[in-house]
This record gives C-alpha cells, structure tokens and sequence, in this order.
C-alpha cells in the first residue's frame, strides 16, 4: 500500500454509539460529526461563526451530547466546508488535581485542518485571573470571554488533483538534505515574482526550484510550517517566533507563509508547492514540534489543549504543575494513548493528505519518556511509528535530545530512525576551526582520529542495530548557531538584536574569526576564512552518512554574528542572494561537491567501512595512510596525526575508488600520494585551497605534492580507460 493512499472511512453511526467518530471534523450527509477528547470535562460545545467576524458577535453554540472513554462528539447539522468553529469546555477548576477548565474561553479544535486568525495577547486568553502586569493567581477562574483573541479552525476540503504525483523513493545514501525555512528562504529571491515571495509559492517558483535543482540536493527540510504563535515576550518587544517551534495546530499548516489568503486556499498552496518540489525530483522533509505547545506552562494562555483536559496532554508533576524538559513551558505526555494518537494521526494526515515524505523531529527524546520520565528506545509512540503501515515507509528524523535529565541520546534511538549528529558537527568545527584558534594562542590542537571516524559514518554512535552510516544526518550548521561564514568569522555571539542582552544563544560555537572580529577588508584574514569554510563544507559532503546544507552556506551567507535569530523576521534571517564573486566561487565548490558525491558511491556507502576485503583490486574497503604515504598504523596519537590520507576502495570494477588528503596543519606539507590499487589513475577532483573547482587534474601514482595547510582534498581513482 502507498504510503499515501486513504484508509476507507467507516460509514457515519447513529445518534447514540459506543464508539466515538474519528477526532475532529469529519463531514457526514447533512452537517458533520465533531469528535474531541476532553476526558475530565463535565460538557463540551462546539461554537460556529460567521466569516469575517473577528469579534466573535456570530457565535452559535451546540452541545455536545454523546460520550464515550472520554470522547464528546455529536452531529452538527449544517457544518460544511468553509465553517468557522472552536469549542468550549466546562469541568472542575482545580489547579493542584491538574483541572483547568473554564467555559470562558474559547478552544482551538486540537484535529483542525485549517486555521484562520492570529492570537491577540491579552488577560481574556488567561483562564486564571490576570492583572495588568501580567500576573495573576491560579486560585481564580478568569471571567473574561476569549473569543475576539483565539484563532479558529475552519473546515477545509482535501480534494486536490495531485496528478501522477507519487513518493520519489530516494535511498538514503543518495540523499542529500537542505535545511530552508520557507519565508526566510525567498524573501530576497529577485527571481521570484514580489507577491510570492516568503510563501509556499515562492520557494515552489522556478526562480526558487532552479536553484535547489542545480545544487543539487534532494530533500528540502522545512522548518516548522504547522500553525504556530508567537509567544506573549516577544510580541511585546515587536518581534516574532520567526522559526514557528510554537505549536498552535498540528493538523494546520501556517496560513502566514502563504500567497493565498482563504483558508482553502492556504491548504491549497501547501500541497501544490509539494507537487511541484516533487516534479523537480525534491523530497519534502517537515521540522515538527509534538514535545511542546504553545500554551507555555499552566500560567500561560489557555487556547485549546489546557481547557479540554491538561491532565492528559501535558506532563504534570503531583501538585498539576508542567513538567518541562522542553525549555519551552510544558511538555506533551505520549505516554496518554489520547494524545499519542493524536501525533500519530497528524503525520499520517501530512502524509496522506499532503504527499510529504518524512519528518524531522524536534527534542525527540522529550517524545520516547516514559512512566519514569526516562528515554525508553521501545516507548509505545516509537513503536507505533515504526510499525505503522503509512508512517513506516517515510523518513524519520530524530533530534535525538531534549533539555530534561539525561537528555543526550545521539545514537540510541531504533531503526529506522536518523539522526542529527552533533558529535559530527563539533568534531568537524573543532578540527578546522577550533583548533586553528587553540594554536594561534599558543595551545596544542586534537589529532585526527575523531575527524577520521566522522569521515567514515560515526559507528561508535550508529553502529549497534544493524543500523549502517545512514543513521547519521552530518551537519555542521543549522537554523540554530552560527551559519558557516559566521563560524568562520567571528569568535563570540552577537546576538543584541534579541532584545535580550545578548544572555540567548550557546556560548559554545568552537569559531575563530582569524584575527579579527566579523566584517573586514583583510585579504589574508578573508582567504583563510573562505578556506577554512571550504574544507569544513568537503568534510560534510565528502563523509558517509546523510549530508545536510543549511539554506544559504552554499551562499556564505551571514547573520552578523547572531547565533540565535529565532525571533528576527527580517535581513539577518533571510537569505541574500546578491552575490560577491567570491561567493559565487563557495556556490559552484559547494555544487562540484554534491556532483562528486552523486555520482561516485564510494562516497555515500551504505554500510560500514571496516578495513575489510572488498574483491576489487583486491583492496580493502578503508585504508588509512600518513603523509609518508605509509599505514597509520600506531602514529594516531598526538597532532602529527593531522596530516593523512584515506584510501577508499571502488565498490565495483566499473566504479571509481576515492583518495581523501588532510592537511589540518597550519603549514604546507608534502604528502607522498598512496599508490591507486589494481593499477588505477588518480585525478584531483576537489581542492579546498582553491578558490573555485577546476576541472579533474590526472596525477602520477604515488606521486609526492605540496598540500597547503588547513586544506582537503578528494582524488579519484578509476579503472585505466
């Protein structure tokens, strides 16, 4: 079964059922059954109104009268697409038995599939009584009516012509992932027309898919496009959640981002910008946010999932209080069979209904605690994504920590899951960067043996499981720290344009600005960042594993230093695609690289190199070599191990094998090339040194050459023509 064909709805029930309809709106001859979740509730409404009424004035309430395990549902008559609704829930006000419920407020249907309006911070959106500073007590239930502050859900139609559109089935060694936010991605694109640019029709322009196409990636990773909010401190600073980890609607995709500005039309474009990312042979990835909400902790707003039944969506501690390894307020508890389906039926639902092909996973740890509050690799929410016959067949991605107790987990989550690897990340950064910097005050660096197990996959994180190289999605940068012309550009965060005294962001970025902090006219100080940024982008694509670009490194695209633009919706955080030479020389290094890595599959393997016989020129699969030119062997130890040579044997006669030179010294070295095996040529394909690629250079076997220092290289070795 495809992995995005439709189960058979069950027909509609009578008007008493043991069973509830499926949660949320689902449309029946005349109206549509409404089915929500709000187990402690003593009565549930759903609320209609008018299009265009922000105030609310049109509400029309109709109660919900069947219930079953905790399910209120009922048929509205009437309720077709297009409908505006939320819901209100009455029960016990009791903060310390973990009940919030107020009849006061109205709720987001958690299952809406479209919504419309923005959240407008006020004391009414509180359910607990709030005073002008913004402090109040749990001990009193807020009278306030929220209806004129809360977004509401609007009942869209999933009918779209999506064509011969089918999963493009990309394998995993073959991918290559670009990590884009949808707004920032076309803000500053003069190739997309002005109206569409920051929309899911932008980035699916021509303009926008020319440039992802000619890269040469596979999969665009999109931060979070599920309705979201900004939290209440930034909109009083006149600044947004930029990057949207603040749920609001996890079946709803952000109606902001879009061109269209009718509900059915947001959803719409959403699945036509799929289709035509799809056409252009590029995989959708979603960043998703089910550890957290954007109601914060039981202080914050109520506007859907506290007022139906907090008890059982957010962890609570004995006294009703938010317990919060998430950093964000509150933490969604998986371990309820309620709210475990409920994230299970919105992948399905971004599967089904809108062809996307797999999902990255933000603090997935917080997602697999368990009864003790403990990660537990077997959680019942992974295994049901595991084992799910639509979710099972899409990617998966683990961000595999979260900020609570032993929250560090890279490695340990089950097949078939990526994951993010930071250890790549700060390994490569501190040999290149980092380490430069040690030495140019006057400290010792690291040898290369953490560089030489990130070149090959990481299996001392991946290797138990049976899992392979693939396992690991090798980053150096992401939407959160520094970008790489920023890593190599600056020793400390600037972040003041937070408003937050520059406290936010990691104080840890393993950079060096090469001598002088950010902007400069340094020729020399310019050459060794762009070098530097070179050989840290060839470790990334060159590696096993499955690479991942962050949007506009290709561009040397910079954020002044800013480490934690979550909040800047403006030209800190978009991409700037007006180009310097030397930036357009990083772009074709960086579209040589991906080229390289598709077409030669020594370079994506997808299973572990060993340094065992491989049956081709009867070489091993991994060899490892000095500047001498002679086995490692014992000279691991200490920095002089930081000029060496990998040897990778071609997996098949007609395929090309790989020779990967690095030189992390500060100075030039003349390193005697290993001998191609079974009688080879060797080509330069790649040099780090150089400020733009050149065409493949053929080069004696065992040849003796002058690496310069800080540089990577890739030489090819092929079968005699």
């Amino acid at each position: 079964m495809s992995p995005w064909s439709h189960p058979t709805s069950p027909p509609p029930g009578p008007l008493t059922r043991d069973l509830p309809p499926p949660p949320g709106v689902t449309l029946v001859p005349g109206g549509a059954d409404v089915s929500v979740y709000a187990g402690h509730a003593d009565a549930v409404e759903v609320c209609l109104f008018e299009p265009g009424d922000v105030s609310g004035e049109s509400e029309r309430r109709v109660p919900l009268r069947e219930r079953a395990h905790g399910w209120w549902f009922g048929l509205v008559p009437d309720m077709a697409p297009g409908q505006r609704y939320g819901l209100r829930a009455d029960g016990p006000w009791d903060p310390d038995a973990g009940h919030l419920f107020n009849p006061d407020k109205l709720l987001l249907d958690p299952y809406a599939g479209a919504v419309e309006g923005a959240v407008t911070w006020d004391r009414a959106l509180y359910g607990h009584a709030v005073d002008d500073s913004w402090s109040g007590s749990l001990e009193h239930r807020s009278s306030l009516d929220s209806r004129g502050h809360v977004p509401r859900g609007v009942v869209v139609d999933h009918a779209f012509d999506w064509g011969d559109d089918a999963p493009l089935g990309r394998s995993r060694s073959e991918t290559v992932v670009y990590e884009a936010h949808v707004r920032g991605q076309t803000m500053r694109h003069p190739g997309v027309p002005e109206h569409l640019r920051g929309t899911y029709a932008g980035l699916a322009h021509p303009a926008s898919v020319e440039h992802l196409v000619g890269l040469g990636v596979t999969a665009v990773e999109l931060l979070p496009v599920h309705a979201f909010t900004h939290e209440p401190h930034l909109v009083r600073r006149g600044l947004t959640n930029h990057w949207g980890y603040n749920t609001l609607g996890f079946f709803a995709p952000h109606a902001a981002y879009a061109a269209a500005t009718d509900p059915q039309g947001v959803v719409d474009e959403v699945k036509g910008m799929v289709r035509l990312l799809h056409e252009a042979g590029i995989e959708v990835i979603l960043d998703v946010v089910y550890n957290h909400t954007a109601e914060q902790s039981r202080d914050g707003a109520t506007l859907s999932w506290r007022g139906l039944d907090q008890r059982a969506y957010y962890r609570l501690d004995e006294r009703g209080r938010d317990i919060d390894v998430t950093g964000c307020g509150n933490t969604l508890d998986l371990r309820h069979p309620v709210v475990c389906r409920m994230v299970l039926d919105s992948l399905r639902h971004w599967v089904q209904e809108y062809h996307v092909d797999g999902f990255r996973f933000d603090l997935a740890v917080a997602l697999g605690r368990g009864r003790g509050d403990d990660y537990d690799p077997d959680h019942p929410f992974l295994v049901a994504l595991r084992t799910d016959p639509v979710l099972s067949r899409v990617a998966v991605v683990a961000e595999p920590w979260d900020l609570g107790m032993h929250g560090w987990r890279t490695g340990q989550f089950p097949p078939p899951f990526l994951e993010w690897n930071d250890r790549f990340r700060d390994d490569v950064r501190r040999f290149w960067v980092g380490d430069v910097r040690a030495r140019a005050h006057g400290h010792d660096g690291h040898d290369a043996r953490d560089l030489a197990t990130r070149l090959t996959g990481s299996r001392d994180l991946f290797g138990a499981r049976d899992r392979g190289p693939t396992a690991s999605v090798n980053f150096v940068t992401a939407h959160d720290g520094f970008t790489l012309a920023d890593l190599v550009s600056f020793d400390h965060k600037h972040n003041e344009a937070n408003g937050e005294d520059n406290r936010d962001g990691t104080d840890h970025n393993t950079s060096w600005n090469h001598g002088i902090e950010g902007p400069t006219d340094d020729d020399t100080v310019l050459a060794a960042r762009r070098r530097a940024a070179r050989s840290v982008l060839g470790t990334l694509l060159l590696s096993h594993g499955v690479p991942m670009v962050t949007a506009g490194d290709e561009l040397g695209r910079t954020q002044g230093g800013n480490n934690n633009p979550y909040c800047l919706d403006d030209e800190t955080s978009w991409v700037d695609w007006r180009l310097e030479p030397w930036q357009e020389d990083l772009l074709a290094s960086t579209r040589r690289l991906v080229a390289l890595r598709r077409r030669h599959p020594v370079l994506r393997a997808r299973s572990w190199a060993l340094g065992r016989p491989t049956g081709v020129d009867g070489a091993l699969d991994v060899e490892w070599f000095g500047r001498d030119g002679a086995p490692m062997g014992e000279r691991w130890d200490g920095p002089g191990s930081r000029v060496l040579q990998m040897l990778l044997a071609a997996p098949t006669p007609d395929d090309a094998g790989a020779l990967v030179v690095v030189n992390g010294t500060d100075d030039d070295v003349e390193v005697s090339l290993v001998p191609p095996p079974g009688g080879r040529t060797a080509a330069l394909a790649w040099d780090s040194a150089r400020e733009r690629p050149e065409e493949p250079a053929a080069v004696d076997a065992g040849a003796t050459v002058m690496v310069p220092g800080g540089s990577l290289r890739l030489y090819l070795l092929a079968p005699p023509a």
